[in-house]
């Protein structure tokens, strides 16, 4: 695990910046973002780009407490049918356990318009701090997050720039990870089955990362079969069994998720695949229950829990020395070879 802070400052924005940005007065800019009717519609258009461009968020807390934040933490997630995430959630809840700070949770379903809505209508209420899942938001998502004036953690990914602090692993490296296992086990013609990448900013990341590592090695993916809509074991039958069609020579599958991986190797198992001689298989992600097939699917750990810990400690200003915001904190992913890969 790495750790570096990076100081930042900032405030929240108020009417008065709005009112300056767009060149009409401060009871005007309350009366449009308070919806009252007595404001001209060109008017009400100038005021709502000038807020929608700075990321200025109207606070809904009760007149008496208008100056101060609540104990909430907006905790912001692509799902919570995912395997993944609530195990992320229970580190954050863990953490948040008697400092006061209580998490709420919000879900984007993978939508960056969602996810912008839903961090419009948590930032209102002026939580105490902020964890969102990723770094790949809108602009008005970004402007949001930026002049919010408290503590905002980005988890889950480490590869790029953060508004604030961020807790993560990197994603390109469990992919490059995975090519160096696959190219040390032997195997030559590969096929990466995943989600599709549009919305998936991190398995487009490992994905990236594998191909990296295995031109490294003069290797080259010989298909990809891609998939949208949540994971689930019938997809990852139906998929394997697609790309095994078009390409039966294919020596490993690498699947961008644990849940489609356990769908593919239930397949090859019934069809007699000799795994991991003939055909080697890893998904991602090290979820529990992989523990109850008949064979231990290969994977990476992604250091959920810990991410949910690290992150609202953060928030919570543990182990910070006092000093909350400016930090990165990059987790290692663990490689777990299971039974379906080869042994080098």
């Amino acid at each position: 695990m790495t750790q570096s802070r990076q100081p930042d400052i900032r405030r929240p924005l108020t009417l008065r910046d709005v009112s300056e940005a767009c060149g009409v007065s401060e009871m005007t800019v309350s009366r449009v973002l308070r919806n009252r009717d007595d404001v001209s519609p060109a008017t009400r258009e100038k005021v709502q780009n000038a807020a929608r461009s700075l990321g200025y968020v109207p606070n809904k807390i009760a007149g008496g407490l208008a100056s101060q934040q609540v104990n909430l933490v907006a905790v912001i997630v692509p799902s919570l049918s995912n395997m993944v995430f609530p195990e992320v959630l229970s580190g954050i809840s863990h953490a948040l356990d008697e400092t006061g700070l209580q998490p709420v949770f919000g879900v984007t379903g993978y939508s960056a318009d969602k996810e912008e809505e839903v961090l419009y209508e948590m930032l209102s209420w002026r939580p105490s701090g902020a964890i969102i899942a990723g770094l790949e938001h809108t602009d008005a998502s970004r402007a949001m997050l930026e002049n919010s004036g408290i503590p905002i953690v980005e988890i889950m990914d480490s590869d790029g720039s953060a508004i604030d602090s961020v807790v993560g692993i990197s994603h390109r490296g469990a992919g490059r990870q995975m090519a160096e296992a696959i190219v040390a086990a032997g195997y030559t013609r590969i096929g990466f089955l995943g989600s599709t990448m549009a919305a998936d900013h991190r398995a487009r990341k490992r994905m990236e990362g594998l191909t990296e590592g295995l031109a490294e090695h003069g290797l080259a993916l010989v298909d990809t079969e891609l998939y949208s809509g949540g994971s689930a074991l019938k997809k990852g039958r139906e998929m394997t069994e697609a790309i095994l069609s078009r390409n039966p020579d294919l020596d490993f599958l690498y699947y961008s998720n644990d849940m489609i991986g356990a769908g593919g190797l239930l397949y090859c198992l019934e069809k007699g695949y000799d795994i991991p001689e003939k055909l080697g298989m890893a998904g991602f992600n090290g979820v529990d229950f992989l523990d109850g097939l008949p064979m231990q699917l290969a994977t990476i750990d992604a250091c959920r829990y810990e991410i949910g810990v690290q992150a609202a400690n953060l928030i919570a200003g543990k182990d910070t020395g006092g000093i909350i915001g400016g930090h990165r904190i990059e987790l290692t992913p663990q490689l777990k070879h299971g039974d379906t890969i080869r042994k080098s």
